[in-house]
């Protein structure tokens, strides 16, 4: 087909118009883009208020649980163990029985001893007659000086000899005594290490048992010595310091106790001085060996400017927080942080009571969003 040249040109002058137009709708998009900016969505946050209230100073630490008392039981004569009467682990008061041996070689030791005893008794008694008698006759002329000397040294011997005899019979009856052997304290036995029908040696190694008091019960700790002034000056003061005791793991139930106890040095190795606190532990949650979280507590600020801890955040120039304006921005606000206390921060400047602050939501946050409160955290 042969077009005629004016359909050419009209073709051709449809084909322009159609590439300026898109040219001119490419270029009007481009220039709204640049004016026109899309708008940030708002950020839905939880907020809350910076307030004053009474916050405790705590000076934290981790801490071990130790006995009140431990003792070792041992046996103080040698003999053939006959009874036993506890079980490994049981709680046992002071003055209960806990082992018998066979006291009969040393029941007969005593009877021997007291025997002696009265036989000695009877020929000091004899002796003194004597010496009265010679001590009258020798006043008469009847027997010499010497004699009446002789017949007083016969009746102080006779004397020390029974003196003698009463210590001998004191000793086997001790030695009577010694072979039921009692729990010198009150507390929980640990793993019996002789069995009835052992030969038990006086003094031997390894004990009998071990007995530790865990009611009450101590924990020791160790704090800097930066922070040592204030507890010392707290302390001195008459007045009790209050101690929480954490367990690491299990059931983490605190216990409440007190001070009890501050080292009269400063360990020069490690630059901390050792405290211990003093527990009732009544159901027997702290266990000697166990490790504990410490917070020991000095005093209580009572106009203290706090957050809860999670508004605080760390970036490369230090501590922040968001707060909200009135028109619903959020703004970047250093802080200077003076503690923190379980959940709640201690704020020493940057903020003002009253002013709002972001607890929720921060990490879709720059300066300057937009923010829509979704709930107010008391």
């Amino acid at each position: 087909m042969i077009l005629h040249k004016s359909a050419l040109s009209k073709t051709h002058h449809i084909r322009l118009r159609a590439a300026t137009l898109l040219a001119a709708s490419l270029a009007s998009a481009a220039a709204c883009s640049k004016s026109d900016p899309p708008r940030q969505p708002t950020v839905p946050v939880s907020v809350t208020t910076v307030k004053r209230t009474p916050v405790p100073f705590v000076i934290t630490a981790n801490g071990v649980a130790e006995p009140m008392q431990t003792v070792a039981v041992e046996s103080q004569v040698n003999g053939i163990l006959n009874r036993v009467t506890f079980t490994e682990g049981q709680e046992v008061q002071a003055g209960q029985v806990l082992f018998q041996i066979d006291a009969r070689p040393y029941q007969a030791v005593l009877e021997q001893a007291r025997a002696q005893l009265q036989r000695d008794e009877a020929q000091a008694a004899n002796a003194r007659r004597d010496a009265t008698r010679y001590a009258a006759l020798v006043k008469e002329g009847y027997v010499t000086t010497s004699q009446a000397d002789q017949a007083e040294a016969a009746a102080t011997s006779a004397a020390a000899t029974v003196a003698a005899d009463r210590a001998t019979v004191a000793k086997a009856a001790l030695d009577v005594a010694n072979c039921t052997i009692r729990a010198p304290i009150s507390g929980r036995t640990g793993s019996l290490l002789v069995r009835q029908g052992n030969l038990v040696k006086a003094n031997s190694n390894p004990p009998l048992v071990v007995i530790n008091q865990i009611q009450p019960i101590l924990v020791r700790f160790s704090v800097p010595q930066s922070q040592f002034p204030d507890i010392q000056r707290y302390y001195r003061n008459g007045n009790t310091l209050q101690v929480r005791a954490t367990p690491s793991e299990g059931s983490g139930i605190p216990l409440m106790g007190t001070l009890a106890f501050v080292d009269n040095n400063v360990d020069s190795t490690t630059g901390t001085v050792l405290l211990k606190a003093r527990f009732a532990n009544p159901e027997g949650s702290l266990w000697p060996g166990q490790y504990t979280n410490v917070a020991l507590q000095l005093y209580v600020d009572p106009n203290a400017l706090t957050l809860p801890a999670p508004a605080v955040l760390t970036g490369q120039q230090g501590t922040y927080v968001f707060t909200v304006d009135g028109a619903g921005t959020a703004k970047q606000s250093p802080v200077k942080v003076a503690r923190t206390v379980d959940s709640v921060t201690v704020i020493a400047s940057g903020l003002k009571e009253g002013e709002r602050v972001i607890i929720s939501g921060q990490s879709r946050l720059v300066p300057g969003s937009k923010v829509a409160i979704k709930g107010v955290v008391e």
